[in-house]
């Protein structure tokens, strides 16, 4: 889950501004943490309070994204989950924005099985993007963390993803030049999964997933979700993005990661 936040952190400066090469300052004054890292968060509390009882799982996604979401206004969300937030009994609105993407990473240290990954992503994102491509999305990037983080190689990773989900079928190099914007998962998923199959090391996963623009920030948490499982997250960098969070977002991390690290 660290992986997604310094993902999200690294690439929050590039998100209008985007930089098509690998070489940068991974933090600088200019980062910040965005709607990804606390949406990460509250799924991870609302997974710490459902433990057990799954069944409650979706009414505790949305009370924690209400809860925790609701403290911070001000960090980017799309104007239909920022209306979302602000209502009393909130419904799903057929979203496919890769907002189910970006949050999703924490199901991958909770589930005990391929089956059940897929079951609790499933029970995160309904309750906003219940959208098919937008369950979709989350499914590939739940199951590519939870695939890296119990020891399958990429090779594998990427049969599966294929096979479910997306054609694989390009390299970063190919689209760099003519890839833009794009928040929906179908326009950004497959590009983040794609940076950490091409990646040698955590820190250049998100590097990669930075180089190709669009939406930075969120394609970084994407591919450093799935790359914190698969490489681990180099100590230095965890501390570097941890000073960005706000005292609040610390706790429950660290409550998510005492229980589930």
């Amino acid at each position: 889950m660290i992986g997604a936040i310094i993902g999200d952190i690294v690439g929050s400066r590039f998100e209008f501004a985007n930089h098509k090469s690998t070489d940068f300052e991974l933090f600088t004054n200019d980062c910040r943490f965005t709607d990804d890292t606390v949406m990460t968060i509250a799924v991870a509390k609302a997974l710490l309070l459902s433990f057990a009882h799954f069944d409650r799982l979706s009414e505790n996604s949305v009370k924690c994204m209400q809860e925790i979401g609701r403290k911070h206004l001000n960090c980017g969300y799309g104007g239909m989950f920022r209306a979302w937030l602000r209502k009393s009994n909130p419904k799903p609105y057929q979203s496919y924005g890769n907002g189910a993407a970006m949050r999703i990473s924490p199901v991958a240290y909770v589930a005990e099985s391929f089956k059940q990954c897929i079951e609790l992503s499933d029970k995160v994102t309904v309750v906003t993007h219940n959208h098919p491509e937008g369950i979709k999305g989350a499914q590939a990037t739940a199951l590519a963390t939870w695939l890296a983080r119990n020891g399958e190689s990429k090779k594998t990773i990427r049969a599966i993803i294929e096979d479910r989900y997306y054609d694989l079928d390009f390299n970063l190099g190919q689209i760099r030049k003519s890839y833009r914007f794009d928040a929906t998962c179908q326009g950004s998923v497959p590009q983040a999964i794609k940076a950490f199959l091409e990646s040698t090391s955590f820190e250049n996963a998100i590097r990669l997933a930075v180089s190709i623009g669009g939406d930075s920030d969120t394609i970084a948490a994407i591919t450093g979700g799935i790359a914190g499982a698969y490489y681990g997250v180099p100590e230095n960098l965890r501390e570097q993005a941890l000073k960005y969070l706000s005292d609040d977002l610390t706790r429950s991390w660290t409550d998510f990661e005492t229980v589930f690290s």
